[in-house]
């Protein structure tokens, strides 16, 4: 088994993600692992605004994705400062694009050994058990990946 020096999780601001964050935390104090936060910018809510661009100049695509990666970048703040995660080494990522193709390429850039996230994302549907990128992620995460979710008593159970 290959040893764990850096963990990354899935971060799309859901409470599923926050879930996970929490556990990755917590697994990257137990191995003394870098901790490696990655949020994806999804390529179609950049599209919808570079619609409206063309039809007013109230703001661009640009301000857009950089006012996106300020609050995100801040809510990650306070979630690992409420986790008490200031004592590890921890990085953001942020991506625009398809969040699993991306997430995927963030792997292979940051050369992490494991990926954590929840099964489900921002687009939860219920009845869904697992989310269409958290599907793709099983099947092609080129490194071992770890599922954090929520049992209905609010308990954390790991697949």
């Amino acid at each position: 088994m290959k040893n764990v020096h850096k963990i990354m999780v899935a971060f799309d601001l859901s409470e599923y993600s926050k879930e996970a964050l929490k556990y990755a935390c917590k697994l990257a104090d137990n191995f003394k692992a870098d901790l490696i936060v990655a949020n994806v910018i999804h390529q179609r809510d950049v599209e919808a605004v570079r619609m409206v661009e063309l039809a007013s100049s109230v703001f661009t695509s640009n301000e857009y994705i950089e006012t996106q990666k300020k609050d995100r970048s801040s809510e990650i703040e306070e979630v690992i400062k409420e986790l008490s995660c200031g004592n590890l080494s921890v990085k953001k990522v942020f991506r625009v694009g398809v969040p699993f193709n991306e997430l995927i390429q963030t792997i292979k850039d940051e050369g992490a050994d494991l990926l954590v996230m929840g099964p489900k994302g921002r687009g939860n549907l219920k009845g869904i058990l697992f989310g269409s990128t958290a599907e793709k992620m099983f099947r092609h995460c080129p490194v071992p990946l770890l599922s954090v979710r929520m049992r209905k008593n609010g308990e954390r159970e790991m697949v």
